[in-house]
């Protein structure tokens, strides 16, 4: 094993992806299970956490246990948490990556019922599971937490005030779990800009380059998050919690 192997070794560790199915969350599960890690695809549809799963396995000989779950709904998360332990014993690093950022043509259209579903899914389900798994990996003697926010919690844009108020409650409980778990348990957020999954098919970009101001000028490809995803799960993160890494190709 190599230096750059032994630093990003995640072997006989146990990674639990939220929103794992598709997408960033996709390659981050199938990054960890690469670098040697049994994960668990946890999303709502169950059918493609089993795809997923399935795939993960073909391509890399480890352990991918699909488990469907609304991450929204405070009282399902306390089954996928006993559901993994019983499956593996543990939980090495937890990745909040499951999110939703639904459209609105003006802000007196969002409803109550819109507001609140970005809410729970975003940021009350993240709270929630990351105190279930928290705490068992403080008396467990250690673990790693990834909140996956957004530059639009920095940048907030009018067509999705939602959704940046959200993630940017999701920043703030990063300090704050990372002084709550500390120092066994490190936490940290990853903060994507924008990434060329299955969502980007719905911008309309006309002919001009929205990326333009951007230092890269350009969306990410989706396996551009692995570096960054690698970085936080594993030991070579060993001295950062607490802390906000931007993965957005520059954004001003």
């Amino acid at each position: 094993m190599g230096y750059a192997d032994e630093l990003f070794d995640l072997t006989g560790r146990v990674v639990l992806v939220t929103g794992g199915s598709r997408g960033l969350g996709r390659e981050m599960a199938l990054a960890a299970a690469r670098c040697g890690a049994d994960v668990v695809i946890a999303s709502r549809k169950y059918d493609s956490c089993v795809a997923t799963a399935e795939e993960i396995e073909d391509q890399t000989g480890r352990i991918a246990m699909p488990y469907g779950v609304h991450v929204g709904r405070w009282d399902e998360l306390d089954g996928l948490v006993q559901a993994t332990y019983e499956r593996f014993g543990k939980i090495d690093v937890l990745v909040n990556n499951a999110g939703m950022s639904p459209t609105y043509d003006k802000l007196t259209n969002v409803s109550e019922k819109l507001f609140d579903a970005v809410v729970n899914l975003n940021l009350k389900g993240p709270f929630r599971l990351s105190a279930l798994v928290g705490e068992r990996m403080v008396a467990d003697g250690g673990g790693v937490i990834i909140n996956v926010s957004t530059h639009g919690s920095l940048r907030p844009h009018p067509s999705f005030i939602p959704y940046a108020a959200s993630k940017a409650g999701l920043n703030a409980m990063t300090e704050g779990l990372a002084a709550a778990f500390g120092p066994t348990v490190r936490v940290n957020t990853l903060m994507p800009g924008p990434f060329l999954t299955d969502i980007s098919k719905a911008w309309d970009f006309g002919t001009e380059n929205p990326f333009a101001r951007h230092a890269l000028q350009r969306a990410g490809e989706p396996a551009e998050i692995i570096g960054a995803a690698l970085f936080l799960m594993s030991d070579a993160s060993s001295f950062t919690t607490g802390s906000i890494l931007r993965a957005d190709g520059g954004i001003p």
